[in-house]
């Protein structure tokens, strides 16, 4: 890869190219220099994964009361109901902007088509086939390369922020590219990392998914909340990969059946296969309890034939697809499947205008918590979540009192990281095994069910990995790096051994995060489920709110 120039300074830094990202670097002001960083391509993220839909007030007979009322129910009691309000009444604008950047979604003749998910009371997910995320990051992405003042770093991984130490704003990142760890200043810096499903064993999330945006924060000082609500989709494809079944397959009509063929969702909730996503992934859980298959290959059966043919080719072109290449004819079998994580709920605290606790940082998407999606997301809020709030960074003003600092490579030491081969091979086997054994461990402790004694155990067991990988010469090395040195690593593969050892820690720490939110709450709701506490109470509706190593409660929530 050839040696790419980056500036050393930047109007605003945004970390993360789905449609979070992407979005928000559109909605800058034009006079705003904006880097776009990014670990992998502008194409490759859960945004792009997503399949059924973004949702929408807009048919006649909808209103934004509705979504509100709907969105709030899936909730849980954990809403604030302004952010949803704010979400909601904004929701028709925004997809209005980007039918106007050119996102092709369906259409019944001039009308944008509409279907029903799960939870919603009226038909109002607008879709592109089976692929509306790729369509709409497809299209953002490419408005992004066109303009002028969005300079686009691919392949490269933000490692920390970086603190003013007097003040705590947020002033830039450590960015780790092409060999070469480097500070860039910013006078604001956007985290839209997307979320942390790669923390655990199954997940429908792409690779990319490791937390970073939330690790990052937390590391300097960030307020989290809500962590431990995690969304396991119920219809993961139970193939290589966890392929997604999108939920608005059993909006059109399809049944969950076990191996007798029988619709058994309808014995734990009156919606049966359309009630609310937890509901539905327990429901799938406590069933293959009483099997004797082994948990990870243990399935039921997602029947598409009960959908007109037509409808399916027209509707899940790309279902149908890798369905096919697994081996699945949907025409005339059903799909193997069982639930895997798939959004995460809870993430960095942020207000209406994406601010965070720390001056000159702030987060857009997934990697938030801003309170739209309480316990329990509802059905294709999540894009809609990324445009939304996305749009609010065009009112960004940057303080006239923030320092610019030109030429600042001519401060920085280079210090220097070497190993060969034989010295690196025992600190790859390290963080590879670690790497495979986190999420294993969090699905297992922290999956679908959890309980005290496994929770316990599993914070045990990480804040020991903790230790280890800690005392690696490699993170010796990266963790005493200051903002006046920048660092050149000679590594084998460097690229690819430096973003393990990022991810890794990474995971580690969110990891932590999770389980210690699992136990701290001792009730179950929306994506939390207790086995040792099976029942929602009163006293626990309120945010978990973590800064630091200190965890505590908000003031009870009144809807």
């Amino acid at each position: 890869m050839p040696q790419t120039d980056i500036k050393s300074q930047f109007d605003v830094i945004v970390v993360g190219a789905g449609a979070a990202g992407l979005y928000t670097a559109l909605c800058m002001p034009a006079e705003l220099q904006v880097g776009l960083i990014t670990k992998e391509t502008v194409s490759l993220s859960a945004s792009d994964w997503a399949q059924g839909g973004i949702a929408a007030a807009v048919a006649p007979e909808d209103s934004p009361f509705l979504h509100i009322e709907d969105t709030i129910q899936a909730g849980v009691g954990l809403c604030d109901r302004p952010a949803v309000e704010f979400l909601a009444k904004l929701a028709p604008s925004c997809i209005q902007s980007l039918v106007n950047l050119g996102v092709a979604f369906d259409r019944h003749g001039s009308q944008l088509a509409l279907t029903l998910e799960a939870a919603h009371s009226r038909n109002r997910v607008l879709h592109a086939a089976d692929t509306t995320g790729r369509e709409v990051t497809t299209t953002l992405a490419n408005q992004v390369l066109r303009r002028q003042n969005i300079q686009v770093i691919q392949q490269a991984l933000a490692l920390s922020l970086w603190l003013e130490p007097k003040t705590r704003r947020c002033q830039g990142i450590s960015l780790f590219f092409q060999g070469h760890v480097r500070w860039i200043r910013a006078n604001a810096v956007v985290l839209a990392t997307g979320g942390g499903g790669q923390v655990f064993a199954q997940s429908t999330n792409p690779a990319v998914s490791t937390g970073d945006g939330v690790a990052i924060a937390w590391r300097a000082g960030a307020i989290l909340r809500d962590l431990e609500f995690v969304q396991f989709h119920p219809t993961a494809l139970t193939k290589p990969g966890r392929f997604l079944i999108s939920e608005a397959v059993r909006g059109e009509g399809a049944h969950l059946v076990d191996d007798e063929g029988r619709r058994f969702a309808f014995d734990y909730h009156p919606a049966g296969e359309l009630a609310p996503r937890d509901v539905v992934s327990r429901a799938i859980f406590s069933h293959l309890q009483g099997t004797s298959t082994d948990p990870a290959t243990a399935h039921v059966w997602l029947d598409m034939r009960p959908i007109p043919a037509e409808k399916i080719r027209h509707r899940f072109p790309n279902i149908i697809k890798v369905c096919q290449h697994s081996g699945v004819d949907v025409f005339s079998q059903p799909i193997p499947v069982a639930p895997a994580a798939h959004y995460w709920m809870g993430g960095i605290v942020t207000d209406l205008m994406n601010r965070t606790n720390i001056p000159g940082l702030y987060a857009v998407g997934e990697t938030t918590s801003t309170g739209v999606h309480g316990a329990n997301r509802l059905a294709s809020n999540s894009l809609l979540e990324c445009i939304v709030f996305g749009a609010q960074m065009a009112d960004l003003q940057i303080p006239p009192d923030v320092s610019r600092v030109s030429n600042l490579s001519e401060l920085l030491a280079i210090r220097e990281y070497r190993a060969d081969v034989t010295e690196w091979k025992p600190q790859q086997e390290h963080l590879e095994v670690l790497r495979d054994k986190i999420p294993r461990l969090l699905w297992q402790s922290a999956g679908i069910c959890r309980e005290q004694s496994g929770l316990e155990s599993a914070i045990a067991t990480l804040e020991s990995w903790q230790q280890d990988y800690i005392s690696l010469p490699v993170s010796q090395f990266l963790l005493s790096l200051r903002p006046t040195e920048s660092a050149r690593l000679e590594i084998p593969d460097v690229e690819r051994q430096l973003r393990l050892w990022a991810e890794t820690g990474n995971l580690l720490d969110i990891g932590v995060l999770i389980l210690k939110s699992a136990a701290f709450r001792t009730e179950s709701r929306g994506g939390h489920y207790r086995l040792d506490y099976p029942q929602l109470d009163p006293d626990w509706q309120v945010h978990t709110l973590i800064q630091q190593n200190n965890w505590w409660k908000s003031p009870v929530l009144r809807e």
